[in-house]
């Protein structure tokens, strides 16, 4: 007898969640990701459930080790490494795209954006914050009108995404309100028109969130 097909759009809505809940800081790196449990929890079968925890895996948001269950997945030193190195390599192709598509309209935009962050780390939102940091690169990205970029620099940063957040969170005000201020520096260095200068700074602007990661000991070998 034929099996039915599972629920794609369930599926999706399951992988959703479980991603916003990861990133968020609801299931932190190494925690079991339990299907009983889960299913449960989100009123749903083990089908849709497998299915969106195996969407995650390709995302490398998830492990599923043989016989062991699935868990949220840990960032090796190695990989910290790898994401941020290409994270360069695609945001300077994102400021190289950038020459005639750079308009006043779209500077108001990403100084807004700035502004909200600057605004929010005074406040000391980290959420915000976090947002907004995220709403900046992601405005960068579909300026280039390029959409394997947005797809792939969306993904890669999504890997990452919760490490960022957690490193920023220790942060006292100064820092925090350091931190926002650096995406001022950048939108400067881009208004400027001085293409070097912009992707010298986008490379420090990508490696320092990277060494905060490090620097709060957020990394660790993945268990075999």
């Amino acid at each position: 007898m034929t099996q039915p097909l599972p629920d794609h759009s369930l599926a999706d809505a399951v992988a959703d969640r479980l991603r916003a809940d990861i990133q968020s800081g609801v299931y932190a790196p190494g925690d079991r990701l339990v299907e009983r449990r889960l299913a449960h929890l989100l009123g749903v079968s083990h089908i849709p459930l497998r299915e969106a925890l195996a969407r995650l895996e390709e995302e490398g948001l998830v492990v599923r080790p043989p016989r062991r269950g699935a868990r949220v997945a840990s960032l090796s030193p190695r990989m910290l490494e790898e994401v941020s190195s290409l994270r360069v390599v695609l945001e300077q192709f994102a400021l190289r795209r950038l020459r005639g598509r750079f308009t006043p309209a779209a500077r108001a935009e990403l100084q807004a954006i700035v502004d909200a962050m600057i605004r929010a780390a005074e406040q000391h939102d980290l959420a915000l914050v976090h947002e907004l940091d995220q709403q900046f690169h992601e405005y960068l990205w579909r300026l280039t009108d390029h959409a394997l970029l947005m797809e792939v620099a969306g993904q890669l940063r999504s890997r990452v995404t919760h490490f960022y957040r957690a490193a920023v969170a220790p942060l006292g005000p100064d820092g925090l309100r350091r931190h926002a201020e650096t995406h001022q520096e950048l939108l400067d260095v881009i208004v400027s028109g001085d293409l070097r200068a912009a992707e010298e700074a986008m490379e420090q602007h990508t490696r320092a969130a990277a060494q905060r990661i490090a620097d709060a000991q957020l990394t660790r070998t993945e268990e075999a």
